[in-house]
């Protein structure tokens, strides 16, 4: 079992990573602003998931990985924003879905490798969740760049990566307003992969967390 103190710089550790998570999601309209927005969304976006996966796991690997990703990140998001193209595009979704891989495996073996349950366990899996939501956009996205047309807006206004962020967690929690649908074969086909999973997700998360406090007693 972690000892006190650094059971308590677990929590601080994730909670943070948990608080900029929710700032980065409400923020991402700024990466559409112009000016200096882009830059600073897209250099706090690169940051948290580097920061949090050092905090978090002392794997060499991951922490590798989603640096590089990070970086590439930033990079790609620069581009498309102050130089866009088809191709910077296509750049920022491919690697902000290898930016949120890295950093969904860090959270899942942070959470489902825990041995008892504890408040750094709880707020890991809020921010797993959030994270996959997010992950979930970037597919998207490049879903919708390799076959424009896929998700169709109600209002008949195109649609761009940040309504797709939106979109995911509208779809991931099963909410559906239905201003946004996809028509397209591999846009139904990974929207139902996601409405499934966020709710597979709640259900498996659940019970094991149920699992391990029975374990205690």
């Amino acid at each position: 079992m972690l000892s006190l103190p650094t059971a308590r710089n677990q929590v601080v550790a994730n909670a943070s990573f948990l608080a900029a998570i929710l700032i980065h999601n409400l923020t991402y309209p700024l990466s559409a602003a112009g000016g200096i927005w882009p830059a600073l969304f897209y250099g706090f976006y690169a940051a948290i998931f580097v920061v949090a996966t050092w905090a978090l796991t002392d794997n060499q690997t991951l922490r590798a990985l989603v640096g590089g990703a990070g970086f590439a990140v930033f990079i790609a998001g620069l581009l498309n924003s102050y130089a866009p193209s088809k191709e910077a595009a296509l750049a920022v979704y491919l690697t902000s879905i290898a930016y949120h891989l890295g950093m969904i495996v860090v959270l899942a073996r942070y959470t489902f490798g825990a041995k008892t349950v504890m408040t750094d366990v709880l707020i890991s899996a809020t921010s797993l969740y959030l994270v996959i939501g997010s992950g979930f956009a970037a597919v998207l996205a490049f879903i919708e760049w390799c076959v424009p047309g896929s998700f169709v807006a109600s209002s008949g206004a195109a649609i761009d990566w940040q309504q797709m962020v939106y979109f995911s967690y509208v779809t991931l929690t099963t909410l559906g307003y239905g201003d946004i649908t996809p028509v397209g074969f591999y846009a139904q086909s990974f929207v139902s992969f996601e409405a499934i999973g966020g709710t597979l997700y709640t259900v498996i998360l659940l019970s094991r967390l149920v699992g391990l406090h029975a374990s205690r007693g």
